[in-house]
């Protein structure tokens, strides 16, 4: 350090650096995002603060504490932003220490680490290097640190740097303890020299720091008091308080022994002001070993559709707010969830790439887990009825899960619920036994009938009943690949919808019925049935039904429908799938027997049409002028 004496209590002195200058490499390198300087400043004001009340713990300041209020100031018309604390003060001895030696040297190493660094790596560099004082000069052409220590021996000081590595150190008037840092404005930097910006970074990243934050005042009015009518008595009164920007002591802080529902429900409403669907119940995170994590996460109500609603968990360090994009961090289906996770062990200054390798986020997002199928399986037993009564809106995140997470999986398997058209619910164990008798096929394979659209498959859902077939309401759009899923999981089973075949093919027992048609009548009437539909779209055949089943249903293959569900979930990317549907002639229908009878060509084409158009209306395929058509023909033969 090379330092010489200009005049009495008063120092300059230049870094002992040997690159070029920092300053420019700070302020372009740094952080991502320059707003973090407000978080940075703010941070150590609060660890000021609480090594003093730690000191005044352990007997080692004998001092008063008082008010201990952290202060945001911005002067417009000078451009600064001040952060004032009353916390622990440096002395100049310490203003060398940690200011010009400790935090610079610092600073070179990352000098010299960067020139051997792509832009990317600089960022998983950041955090190592005690920077975070020094990201002010991402934003001021000169700071300013006027200081007294909590030792009443020490004398304040001053310190002034523009930018380069001279600087100057000065002995000041302060009395009071504690520390302001104070900034000037660079002429690129101007976007920050307004209080409404300013006011929604303390917001972002200050927002449940644990020692007040005051940014300006506000004004409180004080209601007029009522005689015993409650007819005001003068006129409401305001008054000019403090604006506390923060909450100290958030819900997650505190032992869940300590919160109550409504302190729950409460916290929810901080966090999320304008999302008024109150969460189904949360997950209190207490752990102090093998790390340290706290949290509170919610259960929002997601209903049959994917809404994942990203940027909902705030991830912090040490009530320092870090990032809301914790995509890779925490596991994808946990990403549906809102709430707030703290933990000391997750680095504040690093990339999100950094965070997703570092060893200890892995353990946490692993517990995390755990603990969310801890609650599920909790709230399953202890009260099942209410489980059911909310399962339609955690469904979808429960499939997420299953689908994503191999011992999510495993575990959810206990309450996992599956809902048939009648509206019972049943474990994945439970309903086996329950259909297996009814629905176990030729090859013993028990078949879950399934219905992706109550209404719109009404049909063929009473067509199952009416055999004695039990059927589930699978809607959500994860279903394509879930039942996919379960059928690589479970045993013997398989899942087929109640409109992909006929019934007899869907749950085949051998046992099918004698066709009322010759194989030469069949192919006689094939060109009657193709000649009303698209050929390239539909495929003929005939099957033996029983005479209550309708004369002609349109039916989509299980595999071609699934693979169509999959990519329209993936927002149609890649190849586009076809659509393919089987048009299935019941031969053993009299109307079929009718139309084969009738020989005037055209009274036939016309019956084949009506059938056909019927069929097709039922799955909604019947559109367009075509729709007309069957409108105008229903009508005249009324």
């Amino acid at each position: 350090m090379a330092t010489d004496t200009v005049k009495e209590k008063t120092t300059k002195g230049a870094i002992n650096v040997q690159t070029e200058n920092i300053f420019p490499i700070i302020k372009k390198f740094l952080y991502s995002d320059h707003e973090i300087f407000l978080r940075e400043l703010v941070s150590n004001a609060v660890d000021a603060t609480q090594k003093l009340k730690t000191l005044s713990r352990l007997g080692k300041f004998k001092g008063e504490i008082g008010d201990t209020t952290i202060e945001v100031i911005h002067d417009e018309k000078a451009k600064t932003i001040t952060i004032k604390d009353k916390g622990i003060g440096m002395s100049a001895e310490e203003v060398e220490k940690y200011i010009n030696q400790i935090a610079f040297s610092g600073a070179e190493e990352f000098v010299k680490k960067f020139k051997k660094k792509s832009e990317g790596e600089v960022e998983n560099m950041i955090g190592h290097f005690g920077l975070g004082f020094y990201s002010s000069f991402m934003v001021s052409k000169k700071v300013e640190i006027v200081t007294k220590s909590h030792m009443t021996t020490k004398k304040a000081v001053k310190w002034s740097c523009d930018g380069s590595p001279e600087y100057t150190l000065v002995e000041h008037d302060r009395k009071q303890r504690g520390t302001d840092i104070i900034l000037h404005l660079a002429d690129d930097s101007l976007e920050f020299n307004s209080e409404a910006k300013i006011s929604e970074i303390l917001n972002k990243y200050c927002k449940f720091l644990p020692v007040e934050i005051k940014f300006g005042t506000r004004t409180n009015t004080i209601p007029a008091e009522t005689d015993k009518d409650g007819n005001k008595i003068g006129e409401d009164k305001t008054q000019e308080v403090d604006n506390i920007i923060n909450n100290p002591s958030p819900a997650w802080t505190k032992s869940p022994s300590d919160v109550s529902d409504e302190d729950y429900k409460a916290f929810y409403r901080e966090l999320y002001p304008y999302n008024y669907d109150e969460p189904l119940f949360n997950i209190h995170l207490n752990v102090d070993y093998p790390f340290n994590l706290t949290g509170i996460l919610y259960f929002p109500k997601l209903k049959d559709s994917l809404q994942v609603q990203k940027d909902k968990i705030q991830l912090y360090c040490n009530q320092v707010f870090v990032t809301d994009s914790v995509e890779g961090i925490v596991p994808d289906f946990l990403t549906l969830l809102h709430g707030v996770l703290d933990s000391p062990d997750i680095p504040l200054n690093v990339s999100r790439s950094y965070l997703q390798s570092d060893s200890n986020v892995k353990k946490i997002s692993s517990h995390i887990t755990k603990k969310v199928a801890d609650k599920l399986e909790e709230l399953f037993k202890t009260n099942r009825e209410d489980f059911e009564a909310k399962w339609d809106d955690i469904k979808v995140f429960i499939q997420y899960g299953m689908l994503s997470d191999e011992k999510f999986y495993d575990r959810a398997q206990k309450f996992y619920l599956f809902k048939d058209t009648e509206g019972k619910y049943y474990t994945i164990e439970e309903y086996k036994k329950a259909i297996e008798a009814a629905q176990t096929d030729k090859d013993e394979q028990v078949v879950h009938l399934y219905t992706s659209d109550v209404e719109g498959q009404h049909s063929q859902v009473e067509q199952a009943k009416e055999r004695g077939y039990n059927v589930l309401v699978m809607d959500s759009p994860l279903e394509g690949h879930f039942v996919q899923h379960l059928e690589t999981k479970l045993e013997k089973v398989q899942f087929k919808r109640v409109d992909a075949d006929t019934l007899d093919k869907l749950i085949n027992k051998e046992e099918e019925q004698v066709s009322k048609l010759t194989d030469e009548q069949k192919e006689q009437l094939k060109p009657v049935f193709e000649g009303q539909v698209v050929k390239e779209r539909f495929t003929v055949v005939f099957e033996s039904l029983s005479e209550t089943e309708p004369p002609v249903m349109i039916t989509e293959p299980e595999f071609m429908r699934r693979m169509k569900d999959m990519q329209k979930l993936q927002g149609g990317a890649g190849f586009s799938m076809p659509e393919m549907y089987n048009l299935v002639v019941n031969s053993n229908h009299p109307l079929v027997s009718k139309i084969l009878d009738e020989k005037d060509e055209i009274t036939k084409g016309n019956m084949a049409k009506q059938v056909t158009d019927l069929a097709l209306l039922s799955k909604n395929l019947l559109r367009g002028e075509e729709l007309t058509k069957f409108i105008k023909r229903s009508l005249d033969t009324i």
